[in-house]
């Protein structure tokens, strides 16, 4: 009787054991398959927006959690290439659109309903658009401005420039009365010159060594030949502009507002002669722009719910109190005919800054797209740039040779 009770009551326990392992184990697949792991590039500064936007998601998506995991900027296409390639990666992935458009293309990337961009103004939405298909959507944007130095200007009897051919006009006069240059264009910094050439209509491989095309790298080129441009311009970034700027060395600096307040704190003597304008344009008139955008894996396990959080996160009210916070531009059009973005201030540089991208946002097209093996060809132009600059060959020679590495990179 003894042996028969301790038999029942060990199978009784082996029972409930494995009753309460499948319910946890239930518990378990359930959670995860609510939870949308997301990923933004550093954004950890401003965890206290990224932690409110999840909370006020969850307590208006109960059924979902949201695990967030901020990527530093440096690990960003590493990382995401490993996850994509694995079969768990993350729901929702923070890029920007030249990997974006690598993964699409490597079919990596859901495909995201068309009717999702209807928030969105309609040229950045159709700037994502890959083969005629969307697999992102956009966060936010940047447009650069004009940051000029006003004394300089006057010091030289010239106005601030519109285009190009204009800021060449005034290099000869701003040198010979103030010693500073024009600018300096880092035109070999990612796709800077690339950005340039899409202003002239020149944006393929088909017009790369067009009359146009010819025209604007020797436009560049005469002005370097000259001294008109420091001879820095065919190695160094925006972050030595930016230097050369503060020390009164140039007088035009293109960048974003948020350029205005290291202006202020480290130079503010500069500062203090600091006017904006809207960006320098080429030909055609558009202004360039730059963004940040978000993917969703083809592997992603919450398709739906990361997509449904990636409009929460851009929707009218989000996209104002993060622009508020960082002074990026927002692209929900919404949020764009806000006050914040259509008036300021007279004595308000920055915000001056901000209303004068978001116009810039109107007049875009035709945008500069992605293109298969875009870091190739970016390199492949500016590799072409430093050439030309130095006068190793023709002009028309060196883009002959340029459009035909380029076509194959395209794989024709």
């Amino acid at each position: 009787m003894m042996k028969k009770l301790i038999t029942v009551l060990a199978v009784t326990v082996i029972c409930i054991t494995v009753v309460f392992a499948v319910f946890m184990s239930l518990k378990q697949k359930q959670k995860s398959q609510n939870e949308v792991i997301f990923w933004t590039l550093q954004m950890s500064d401003f965890s206290d927006y990224m932690n409110g936007v999840i909370a006020d998601f969850e307590q208006q998506n109960p059924g979902i959690k949201i695990k967030w995991i901020d990527v530093p900027f440096s690990e960003g296409e590493k990382r995401t290439l490993a996850s994509v390639l694995s079969d768990n990666p993350p729901d929702l992935i923070n890029l920007n659109p030249d990997f974006s458009a690598t993964l699409a293309q490597k079919g990596a990337l859901y495909e995201i309903p068309k009717s999702a961009g209807e928030q969105f103004v309609p040229e950045i939405i159709d700037s994502l658009t890959y083969n005629g298909k969307l697999y992102s959507l956009p966060w936010y944007a940047t447009s650069a401005v004009t940051i000029y130095n006003k004394d300089l200007l006057a010091k030289a009897g010239v106005n601030v420039p519109e285009t190009y051919e204009q800021a060449g006009k005034i290099a000869p006069a701003i040198k010979e009365k103030t010693g500073a240059y024009v600018l300096l264009p880092n035109i070999t910094e990612n796709d800077t010159m690339l950005k340039i050439l899409n202003k002239y209509g020149v944006n393929g491989y088909e017009n790369i060594n067009s009359e146009q095309s010819v025209r604007v790298f020797e436009f560049f080129k005469d002005l370097y030949a000259k001294n008109l441009i420091p001879k820095e311009s065919i190695t160094q970034t925006h972050r030595e502009a930016l230097e050369k700027y503060m020390a009164g060395n140039i007088v035009i600096f293109q960048a974003g507002a948020n350029f205005l307040t290291m202006i202020k704190e480290n130079a503010p003597s500069t500062y203090k002669n600091t006017d904006v304008a809207f960006q320098v344009i080429g030909d055609l008139g558009q202004n360039d722009f730059s963004l940040m955008n978000f993917v969703i894996p083809l592997k992603a396990h919450h398709k739906d719910a990361a997509l449904k959080f990636a409009l929460f996160l851009t929707n009218s009210e989000n996209q104002l109190e993060l622009a508020k916070l960082t002074n990026v531009i927002a692209v929900n059009k919404e949020t764009l005919n806000n006050d914040f973005y259509n008036t300021y201030a007279k004595d308000d540089l920055t915000a001056k800054a901000r209303v004068i991208s978001a116009k810039q946002l109107n007049r875009v097209q035709p945008v500069m797209r992605s293109a298969r093996n875009q870091k190739d060809i970016n390199n492949l132009i500016n590799a072409a740039v430093q050439e030309i600059l130095l006068d190793k060959a023709p002009t028309k020679e060196i883009l002959d040779r340029v459009a035909k590495e380029w076509k194959e990179l395209s794989g024709l």
